[in-house]
């Protein structure tokens, strides 16, 4: 493998934030200890993308972000440093829409005659006969008729590429070369005009649409010698360009007059695309989509060609040595994920020039706590796993049954996630992706009408059936392919189509045994009577449905239904599994460094829901679940005038109240005043967005869709009213007195989870500004701008007053006394991080070993120690403490000890304290006597 990352750090470009800001970086996060940063795409995109992840063209830089010059001169700036760069790569889908995408528009100017028609993951067959070799193009914000009729679609003539087009707004609908000799008989042909334009007029009238593929090619390459010829002599004669703009112009009706669009309506129904209605889409539309956005379109990179052409760039990339690493998006939305990740490290491989060993590469894959990883050549996950693992260890499993109990009492809802997870699920496949489930459906039915034994299953049944089996599905996807369903594939699948069975109404289940012999491929054996290739399409086509159907119905709506404890409404978390016991994380984390020792370790990124900090903060109220109920119930009685009423029903909803309390809770910045009238005034506003995109994801009183205003304003005014400072406010009062009692402890776990993530086996990553408190919310909030400012001059504080001195008492203690600007978290960053550096061996691939912890409070530890080559490091990270802390904020370990493996001689790291030979058991009080964790290192005698 190409060296491995020491540490990451992940950095969201835009527009905002360039290439040029990223320079003026690298100097703090060298000295922070940091080896790579982690980059967003970059290639280019929409413009104005706040995010990357729409990309127009995968061989171009994203020019709002900087140029390849400017590339270069980072890079070049992170080699002096001894840094790398990775770079966040997307291959399952491309932004469409608008004007922006070559491709596309092409595919829309041409349909399947374009040379990239393929390459998109459209069902050209059509749910309709009008949609029969056409693309749907949901995007209008009326139905088409009411559309039309007010002239918001208009036909022009562009001069500068000789092309026409209808245009609504931003979006482009380029009209087939086909159609233009009709149009351009429809210029005034009288004089010098038409002399010039008859040649172009007989040349377009035998282009014709072609009856057989190996015409393509010729026809493609010949409309666009016509176009360029038109296209220049518009630009040399402007008679010609004003004739033909009259001549677009004719077929524009007028507003109130309907029968005079009819020309225009004519013309766009003979295009390879049919323009409807933006609600349309959930039902009838036709390309694969990255979940339900219509802006972003499938792209089938299992072909060989397109596989080329997307890598081309960041090939080029690797080759030149300006990226070290990949990070690959959205795995699971390959048609092939395996065939996927060998395909590109061997290209990637071979681009860096490796004699041995694989490129480094990670994939952003959400793996169920039941669920491994499958044996692809990449060095593991981008960390999700990691994050419910770890953040499970704060979880108080003692606390449930309270904490539930309160959670009940407040809501009156007796549901478990389990019930709610399969509601989700089953409203994303009947609403959200209604139309990939009904392609899909269409495609199991069609292999069922080919045998005798399943010809009678209706396409209905098979969408009902189907979409059981889908709500029913206990992982993202399963991955069966050339080489069939492994015992693992098989296992999901017996479980998904048993439980299926279960919920099915009727009598005959025989639809879910057809079901489940095409997801096992069983049926695509030799005899069955079922074609291979048509069962093995139909089951990968099912996976890359499953996994988007999990994340929207899981993440972006269970988990904003479900809601007694927020800190376990993760991605990748359970809701339903309370805590992570030493034990089982033992376990794990020594199975992560047999196997993915080079995985990443994430805490935040820029898809959680929440930030690390906000969760270890939340945590707690599994510590305290009676203390909790209580506060829920005063300040449900403090906000009772403040609440409203929508459709004859209180507002806001209980559920939505009890979110909201959790939220500011979590939330709360550690420097707010309940008396700062604008600090909560801007706090407020925050929280207002965070609620209403909660509401819209939970799609029960409101929705993306279909926003619900009326409900939407009322809980405005219910967390601005409740946020109020300007008058007395006893709920803020209590709330912020509740928040000081959890804010060290919730510091605690923070430095205790960050930790782990810096000493267990893996790659830590650190998003962006993550390295001081992270109390953020939900994107947009958690991609507000970093202070880079502030977190410099925190640096080189630290750096100066401890540097390489030894221990200096005072300077800790002044360090525990400033801990709310998050100087600690920072501090155990860059004490760890600089160990890391000083023992490669033992962080790279170093062994794991859980240490023994005794006395009172020995379970409220997790100690380990990694060891290669004779040389150790230990981590003590302290958990479940609110019950231990004393009024001053010390902790009473009592008589807790930690058994440290054979070493001549061990460090404190953290605390720059020479330990001396310390074998076996050393009190957890002297360990943790200068900071709230500890990491040691042992020395040579």
């Amino acid at each position: 493998m190409t060296a491995a990352p020491r540490a990451t750090y992940r950095l969201q470009f835009n527009r905002d934030f360039t290439f040029a800001d990223a320079h003026g970086l690298v100097d703090y996060l060298a000295d922070l200890g940091i080896s790579h940063v982690y980059a967003s795409p970059f290639l280019k995109a929409r413009p104005g993308s706040t995010h990357g992840y729409d990309i127009i063209d995968h061989n171009q830089l994203n020019p709002e972000i900087g140029s390849s010059e400017d590339l270069a001169a980072l890079v070049e700036r992170l080699r002096r440093r001894g840094m790398g760069l990775i770079l966040d790569f997307v291959p399952n889908h491309m932004g469409v829409g608008g004007k922006d995408n070559a491709w596309w528009l092409d595919v829309l100017e041409w349909g399947r005659v374009s040379p990239y028609a393929e390459f998109f993951d459209i069902d050209w067959r059509g749910s309709r006969p009008d949609l029969a070799g056409k693309v749907l193009l949901a995007v209008l914000g009326a139905p088409y008729g009411v559309t039309l009729e007010k002239g918001e679609i208009q036909l022009r003539f562009d001069a500068e590429d000789g092309s026409f087009s209808a245009w609504y707004f931003d979006h482009r609908f380029p009209i087939a070369p086909f159609r233009y000799a009709s149009l351009l008989r429809g210029a005034d042909l009288a004089g010098e005009v038409g002399h010039l334009l008859s040649p172009l007029v007989d040349a377009f009238a035998k282009l014709r649409e072609p009856r057989s593929q190996r015409n393509y090619a010729a026809i493609h390459a010949e409309g666009g010698r016509l176009k360029a010829e038109l296209a220049a002599l518009a630009r040399r004669e402007p008679a010609v360009a004003a004739a033909l703009a009259r001549a677009a112009d004719r077929l524009n009706g007028e507003p109130g007059k309907p029968t005079s669009w009819r020309r225009l309506h004519a013309l766009l129904e003979g295009q390879a695309y049919r323009v409807a209605y933006w609600r349309v889409a959930a039902d009838e539309i036709n390309y694969r989509r990255f979940f339900n956005i219509n802006d972003l379109a499938g792209i089938r990179i299992e072909l060989p060609e397109l596989f080329e052409r997307a890598h081309r760039l960041v090939l080029s990339l690797v080759a030149e040595g300006q990226v070290d690493g990949l990070r690959i998006d959205h795995i699971d939305g390959l048609y092939d994920p395996a065939e996927y990740c060998e395909r590109l490290q061997r290209a990637a491989a071979a681009a860096a020039k490796l004699s041995t060993g694989n490129f480094y590469i990670v994939v952003e894959k959400i793996l169920a706590h039941y669920e491994t990883l499958r044996d692809w050549p990449v060095a593991g996950t981008t960390g999700y796993d990691f994050i419910r693992e770890a953040g499970g260890l704060f979880i108080d499993a003692a606390g449930e049954g309270a904490l539930l109990r309160a959670y009940r009492r407040f809501t009156a809802s007796r549901d478990k996630y389990a019930t709610v997870l399969h509601a989700g699920k089953r409203r994303i496949t009947d609403v959200n992706l209604a139309s990939e489930a009904g392609v899909l459906a269409a495609e199991f039915h069609a292999v069922s009408r080919h045998h005798w034994q399943s010809r009678d299953f209706t396409l209905n049944g098979m969408r009902a059936a189907l979409d059981e089996v889908i709500a029913a599905f206990p992982v993202y996807r399963t991955y069966v392919g050339d080489s069939g369903a492994s015992t693992e594939d098989r296992r999901y699948i017996d479980w998904a189509v048993a439980q299926a069975k279960k919920h099915w109404p009727g009598i005959d289940t025989s639809i879910f045994d057809f079901i489940h012999g095409v997801l096992t491929l069983d049926l695509a054996q030799s005899g069955s009577g079922y074609g291979r290739a048509a069962v093995q399409r139909a089951a990968m086509r099912f996976q890359q449905l499953t996994g988007p159907v999990m994340a929207k119905g899981a993440e972006d709506t269970a988990f904003y239904r479900y809601v007694p404890l927020l800190a376990l409404n993760e991605v990748g978390g359970d809701p339903s599994r309370f805590g992570v016991s030493v034990a089982a994380f033992h376990h794990l984390t020594e199975a992560r460094a047999k196997r993915w020792p080079q995985g990443m370790l994430a805490s935040s990124t820029h898809d959680t829901k929440r930030g690390e900090d906000s969760r270890a903060r939340l945590a707690l109220l599994s510590e305290r679940p009676r203390e909790w109920a209580r506060h829920l119930a005063l300040w449900s009685r403090l906000n009772r005038f403040r609440r409203g009423e929508v459709d004859g029903e209180p507002a806001p909803h209980r559920n939505d109240e009890y979110f909201f309390y959790q939220t500011v809770l979590g939330a709360w910045p550690l420097e707010l005043a309940p008396d700062d009238v604008p600090g909560l005034e801007a706090f407020a506003a925050r929280v207002q967005l965070t609620m209403t995109k909660a509401m819209r994801e939970a799609k029960e009183r409101s929705s993306w869709s279909n926003p619900n205003t009326a409900y939407e304003a009322v809980l405005g005014r219910f967390v601005a009213g409740a946020l109020d400072a300007d008058k007395p406010n006893p709920f803020l009062a209590d709330m912020h007195g509740f928040v000081e009692s959890l804010a060290r402890p919730g510091a605690i776990n923070s430095l205790a989870q960050t930790l782990i993530k810096l000493a267990t086996p893996g790659i830590p990553d650190t998003y962006q500004g993550g390295e001081l408190w992270d109390f953020s919310m939900v994107d947009p909030d958690n991609r507000r701008a970093v202070d880079w400012g502030a977190r410099r001059r925190i640096l080189a504080e630290l750096a100066d007053r401890f540097g390489a001195r030894p221990l200096d008492r005072q300077a800790l203690a002044e360090l525990a006394a400033h801990w709310r600007d998050g100087r600690e978290k920072l501090f155990l960053i860059w004490r760890a991080l600089a160990l890391r550096a000083s023992l490669p061996e033992v962080f790279a691939r170093g062994a794991y070993l859980p240490l023994e912890t005794a006395g009172r409070h020995g379970d409220r530890l997790c100690a380990f120690a990694r060891l290669a080559d004779g040389k150790a490091a230990v981590a003590i990270a302290p958990r479940l403490v609110l019950s231990l802390l004393g009024e001053d904020g010390a902790i009473d370990w009592g008589d807790t000890v930690v058994k440290l493996p054979d070493a001549a001689s061990w460090r404190d790291v953290v605390a720059g304290k020479p330990l001396g030979r310390r074998n076996g058991a050393i009190a957890a009080s002297e360990l943790l006597a200068d900071f709230p964790v500890a990491l040691l290192a042992s020395e040579e005698s």
